[in-house]
């Protein structure tokens, strides 16, 4: 887990170490940086975090045959068995990391060896001999891709701000904002500079020195039409135990100590469970501690760690804390994103750290195994569509009119024309009143998975969601919030198999009745008792509702006054000052919006030196 960075445009040294440092804490341990070509037209740089050989051999940029160059951040978990097909074929190895396995299978197997690759990474090469930067994001997008083209140069980093130092030709892009006020991230290739881009999750991208042109292709999706598991449940119950348990072991190999993120919930704890068996060691687990009523966890998270018997931390999280790294939020996620659960995972990755360098996360259950609220409110409001428009229309108009806002909620979800859209509608923002745009911020490409028709709605919202909310929201969240505090965070459940085979599984065998994530739930009772989880589904978030109306109310109130509203673009300041004495009267639950409005401005406030376009 590292930071890269790499540009054709001709900075000196000093700017591309000062381009580096901005983003060190995603790999204190080595910055080095290289200019490559005959001209040394080609600069790549590297902030190390040494997980894997930990020895200055395998510090990058790292060089293989002379020729073929690299900065390459994530792990390649089977890279062990790709570098004995190699060693067969004749390739030798200086070091023990996956580094070097990645430029000899490229040397071997061309662009396609990335569908070799089972990891989470992105990196790019620079082949001397073709004259060529080729790079790659993971499948799930688990590790960010940042570039920018002109036409002429092509510069990639880790995180935006590497490439927005010292680039005099960026604006702000109004269009971005729409976005992420109505989703609370900036949805993929967007970034919030018209001029940067992301690169899509399971794509790779070619830039050619001499002809100056770059290209892009997918080499990965969820297949569209998925062969079909034909066993029964008990044999599919099987199968998946022993994928999670090989996907559980290959992340707990590491040179650097290794734990894992327990909350106490279904997927935490079946990746904890599986971890105990595949290692003698005693296995460190951590979780986080609220005083507020009803945002502790952790006593679930206790109970599951005592049935295991593993080295449990738990970290005490207090508004203070939370509200040094609200202020400082900027600093580690260098775009606009509203997940409040960013601050949480930030502290857990903080203590963490004190103890591993490694931590194996549940992230991607929910998404395959259809875990979330939204997918039972889904099913529930499906038979509401099956009923006349103009009935709809005529329910939203009497539902609109009650004073409660949960039923001004289903009146604006009626609205809308099919199920699929209610969905996206629900992703974001039901109620829009107070955006002041005509960006159409809900057309994206994404959508089309909603429309595989030959799947039922449940599988299709479940593809969506791995489509966006995954690789958008959390897969940004965790990786921001652990790079943070050099941490580095691996999750089993989005091993490409795990989300293939899932989606090979008839509907019922993932939610059965009012059963979700029926199968991953029936794994984890095979090693830990069913009643510790006789409790309902939580997320995990911090108790911003309660501390925005008072420990927080002052800091809220001066930070997004009418003045200070004002100065926010694409909002209407008097709807917004509304929603905001809402939730201080305590009528509405608002912190959503709040949150989201306190991230804007505070990277608006960071940013003023460039025009918004």
């Amino acid at each position: 887990m590292c930071g890269i960075y790499g540009t054709t445009i001709k900075y000196n040294e000093n700017q591309v170490k000062q381009k580096l440092e901005r983003t060190s804490f995603r790999g204190p341990d080595k910055l080095g940086f290289e200019y490559f070509g005959n001209d040394k037209n080609v600069i790549f740089g590297h902030n190390r975090l040494a997980i894997i050989d930990l020895d200055a051999r395998s510090n990058q940029p790292f060089t293989y045959q002379e020729k073929i160059h690299i900065v390459f951040n994530g792990e390649i978990y089977n890279f062990q068995s790709i570098k004995k097909e190699l060693v067969k074929n004749g390739y030798q190895f200086k070091t023990t990391s996956d580094t070097e396995v990645i430029c000899a299978a490229y040397l071997e197997y061309g662009n396609s060896f990335v569908s070799k690759l089972n990891g989470m990474f992105a990196f790019v090469i620079y082949d001397e001999y073709k004259q060529k930067l080729f790079g790659a994001r993971d499948r799930m997008g688990q590790k960010p891709f940042y570039y920018y083209f002109n036409g002429h140069d092509f510069e990639f980093a880790s995180q935006i701000s590497s490439i927005q130092l010292f680039n005099k030709h960026l604006t702000i892009s109004s269009k971005s904002i729409s976005y992420y006020l109505a989703w609370g991230f900036i949805p993929d290739p967007f970034s919030i500079f018209n001029e940067v881009n992301k690169l899509k999750a399971g794509h790779t991208i070619e830039f050619d020195l001499q002809t100056k042109t770059l290209k892009q292709e997918p080499y990965w999706d969820i297949n569209k039409e998925p062969s079909k598991f034909t066993g029964n449940y008990n044999d599919a119950k099987e199968t998946l135990n022993d994928l999670i348990k090989d996907a559980v072991s290959l992340r707990l190999f590491a040179d650097v100590p290794v734990g894992v993120f327990l909350s106490g919930g279904i997927d935490s704890s079946v990746i904890s469970a599986l971890a105990t068996q595949t290692t003698t060691s005693k296995v460190k687990t951590f979780s986080v501690k609220f005083n507020e009523k009803g945002f502790d966890e952790s006593t679930y998270a206790q109970q599951v760690a005592n049935h295991l018997n593993t080295d449990h931390h738990v970290i005490q999280c207090n508004y203070s804390e939370g509200l040094d790294l609200i202020e400082n939020f900027n600093t580690y996620y260098d775009e606009p994103f509203a997940d409040a659960s960013a601050i949480p995972s930030m502290l857990l990755a903080k203590y963490t750290r004190e103890k591993v360098t490694v931590a194996l996360s549940g992230d991607g259950g929910d998404e395959s195994f259809i875990g979330y609220h939204r997918y039972k409110w889904m099913k529930q409001v499906s038979s509401l569509y099956k009923l006349p428009n103009a009935v709809r229309k005529l329910s939203s108009s009497i539902a609109g009119a009650m004073p409660h806002y949960r039923l001004k909620m289903i009146a604006n979800g009626l609205k809308h024309a099919s199920l699929e859209d209610l969905y996206v509608a629900t992703a974001t923002d039901v109620d829009f009143s107070w955006l002041n745009t005509q960006d159409n911020f809900l057309n994206i490409s994404e959508k089309e998975y909603l429309e595989h028709y030959s799947k039922n709605l449940l599988e299709r919202i479940s593809d969506f969601d791995l489509k966006t909310y995954l690789n958008w929201d959390i897969n940004t969240k965790v990786d921001r919030a652990t790079m943070a505090y050099s941490l580095e965070a691996r999750a089993p459940l989005m091993d490409y198999r795990i989300v293939e085979f899932a989606r090979s599984l008839p509907t019922d065998f993932k939610y059965q009745g009012t059963n979700q994530k029926r199968i991953l739930k029936d794994v984890l009772y095979k090693h830990v008792p069913k009643h510790i989880f006789d409790r309902p589904k939580a997320g995990f978030t911090m108790p911003f509702s309660e501390w925005f109306k008072n420990d927080l109310k002052d800091y809220v109130l001066s930070e997004l006054n009418d003045d200070e509203l004002k100065k926010i673009p694409n909002i209407n300041h008097k709807e917004v000052s509304i929603r905001i004495k809402q939730h201080m009267n305590g009528s509405w639950n608002r912190y959503p919006l709040i949150w989201k409005l306190l991230v804007l401005k505070q990277w608006l406030n960071a940013n003023k030196s460039y025009n918004i376009v």
